[in-house]
């Protein structure tokens, strides 16, 4: 995120940061190009939310990397750990991201065990063809998991509120 100075259309640049005192913290940044400073302030439920999102206030030492965002998100999730390019599978421990499970393993071409009812398989061809494989896949995963053998409309609601979709 980045604010910009409004006469100039310049981005601001980190001034300073205070606190946090009694919960809250507060972030000064000025615009190098004609001196306009301007304040954030945030109260204790905000302070907290951006420490437990990890959010580093200020600017960056070294440029952003391609899909920075998501690399830290995959490796930091129970389900996947990314070391360099290789994907890693291990048993659930807890929260991570929530498409680690779609994303294609080792057996992504193996036939699914289960098989789809009509209105299921309709209710599928829905979702945009970009990401119908990838949303097919984890459905059926779910599906094998809870020892389902079709997949009716009950059991696609149950896979999508179980995987976050």
């Amino acid at each position: 995120m980045k604010f910009l100075c409004l006469d100039c259309d310049e981005p601001m640049k980190l001034l300073r940061t205070e606190g946090p005192d009694e919960g809250s913290l507060t972030v000064t940044f000025r615009c190098p190009e004609c001196g306009f400073r301007v304040a954030m302030l945030t109260n204790q439920f905000e302070t907290q939310l951006v420490r437990s999102l990890g959010v580093k206030v200020g600017g960056r030492s070294e440029p952003e990397r391609p899909f920075e965002h998501l690399r830290a998100s995959m490796a930091a999730s129970a389900d996947v750990h990314v070391a360099g390019e290789d994907v890693v599978r291990q048993e659930p421990s807890g929260p991570g991201c929530p498409f680690a499970s779609m994303i294609p393993g080792d057996d992504a071409a193996a036939p699914a065990s289960v098989r789809w009812s009509p209105d299921a398989e309709a209710r599928i061809e829905r979702i945009p063809s970009f990401i119908r494989p990838m949303a097919r896949q984890a459905i059926e995963r779910y599906a094998e998991g809870k020892g389902h053998r079709v997949i009716t409309d009950a059991v696609m609601d149950e896979a999508r509120s179980a995987l976050g979709m």
